[in-house]
């Protein structure tokens, strides 16, 4: 065989590859559609969560005095033993 004949072989060996990769793909992503829809039509509607009607308790960003306190003292304890 000559080098064009190898060429044009291995071209055309290169497109039947990816044209079927291709095509599989696209059949995949339309059978995932597919099976989305029907589990859309088939599974039964969630209903809402029943909200509670106390409000949740806001938070302050800012820790207590008591916190502040022991991450200090830790922060004290910490430079005490590194020096």
């Amino acid at each position: 065989m000559t080098p064009g004949q190898l060429l044009s072989e291995g071209f055309e060996l290169m497109l039947y590859g990816m044209g079927s990769v291709f095509v599989f793909l696209v059949l995949l992503v339309l059978c995932i559609r597919v099976m989305s829809r029907v589990v859309e039509l088939l599974s039964p509607e969630q209903s809402a969560p029943a909200r509670a009607t106390a409000p949740a308790p806001v938070r302050s960003d800012l820790p207590d005095g008591e916190l502040l306190a022991a991450i200090q003292m830790a922060i004290h304890q910490h430079r005490a033993r590194r020096d």
